[in-house]
């Protein structure tokens, strides 16, 4: 998929060329980088650092929304882009401009001079630098993969950590263990440095807690010290003897309770007094982050949907975890109206198509696979396949837009329909017009 950008589509194609034939699961490259660059990660405004495997970029989002409600500039690294790279870099609330990100990618690479790097280590680099040269009162770091060995673990003391759900993903990286991954996620704590943790598993919560005793971070953990949940359509989040009546998250879906509330406490443990509670209240009720259970009404598939009175979804969740997080707004969607449900489906070939229809089973959703360009993309004979041995009716529709007609041809009445399984897909989706582009 085009990454919709022109001036520096030639240096990113560069910089993909660095890749190392054999990745040695290290920061050094990335500390060799930097240095080189004069360390622009110790030239940052106070870093809030966000792992987890679901749910780490929304609470970025509600971060942000929150901080700039407070009238903070706040720089924000996020991965992946959906439809323009510059999507991945925002300077003190606004996207990278293309001259200035054609600029940074330039230096950069001058610096690294040659010399084996991942793209997504160089680009983070390019972010860090861009940062430290513009002034900003926060700086928001999503981690990549993992924590522990990810490109933005250069950090050396964040002012708050933050680990999100950790659940199985990224599998070929790291493993089956779920303790293991914790551990990597827990990566990012450092020493003295606060963390907040979203609601885990008991397995992951021991590695966690284990490892910010060892580091005597302070720890501050959902379900144990503070809690957050919905309410007479509104959202609570208790802390101690705090008590924050605030408005229902704008992003939509039960698990989006607990990324508002993790977001919450975190810009608590920030301490930074311009975020008050009126700032906490804006900043939940007008996050906006694509991909995330959207409602699409613009472009040409959702300006087709809503012609025919259906409901237009996009979601880039795309492992089991995820696809329950899904199953679960849906119903709830569904159970309002009783209208049937469809999902339109696209994987990447890596991902447990298995798990993630089996979170469906319940639903029992029709269920149309898709194409869709990337490298790694699973066939859509393969999806049906595993969506019919979960025991969904399932069916081939070629493209998105193929699956939508289909879709809307049906009898009945006009369905909920969801596109998801995949960023790619997503990112597919909303490139179709510039009015679905993230701004």
């Amino acid at each position: 998929m085009s990454d919709h950008l022109r001036a520096h589509d030639a240096a990113l194609e560069r910089l993909r060329a660095l890749h190392p034939l054999k990745i040695d699961l290290s920061l050094d490259r990335m500390r060799r980088l930097c240095a080189a660059l004069n360390d622009p990660q110790d030239r940052l405004p106070p870093v809030i650092h966000v792992s987890g495997t679901n749910g780490k970029g929304s609470t970025v989002a509600v971060l942000r929304a929150i901080a700039e409600a407070a009238g903070l500039r706040v720089h924000v690294f996020t991965s992946p882009h959906l439809v323009r790279f510059a999507e991945r870099i925002r300077l003190a609330g606004t996207l990278i401009a293309e001259d200035h990100l054609a600029a940074v990618l330039d230096r950069v690479e001058q610096a690294n001079a040659g010399l084996p790097i991942t793209f997504f280590e160089i680009t983070t680099a390019a972010a860090l630098q861009a940062f430290s040269e513009v002034p900003a009162d926060l700086c928001l770091l999503e981690v990549g993969l993992g924590g522990s060995l990810d490109a933005t673990n250069v950090i050396a003391r964040p002012a708050v950590s933050v680990i999100a759900p950790v659940d199985y993903d990224h599998r070929e990286f790291l493993g089956d263990d779920l303790a293991g991954i914790a551990g990597e996620k827990a990566g990012i704590i450092k020493p003295g440095a606060p963390v907040v943790v979203g609601r885990q598993s008991e397995a992951a919560f021991d590695v966690i807690a284990t490892r910010a005793r060892a580091l005597n971070a302070p720890m501050t953990a959902m379900g144990v010290d503070f809690d957050a949940w919905s309410e007479r359509g509104r959202l609570v989040v208790q802390a101690g003897e705090r008590l924050l009546d605030l408005p229902a998250p704008a992003l939509g879906g039960r698990h989006q309770v607990d990324n508002a509330g993790l977001a919450v406490m975190a810009a608590l443990r920030l301490g930074e007094p311009r975020i008050d509670e009126t700032a906490i209240a804006t900043g939940v009720a007008s996050t906006v982050w694509p991909a995330r259970f959207q409602r699409l009404t613009k472009g040409p598939l959702g300006e087709r949907a809503k012609a025919a009175g259906a409901d237009l979804w996009l979601d880039g969740g795309h492992n089991p975890h995820a696809a329950r997080a899904l199953a679960t707004t849906l119903h709830d969607l569904a159970a309002r109206d009783g209208r049937p449900v469809a999902l339109i489906c696209g994987l990447l070939a890596n991902k447990d198509a298995a798990g993630f229809f089996d979170a469906f089973v319940d639903l029992k959703p029709r269920v149309l696979a898709v194409a869709f360009d990337a490298d790694a993309a699973s066939p859509p004979q393969r999806i049906a396949a595993a969506a019919a041995a979960a025991g969904l009716r399932s069916e081939i529709a070629g493209s998105a837009l193929k699956a939508l007609e289909t879709v809307l041809a049906g009898d009945g009445p006009p369905p909920h329909i969801v596109i998801c399984g995949s960023l790619y897909l997503a990112g597919e989706v909303l490139a179709m017009s510039e009015d679905t582009w993230p701004v």
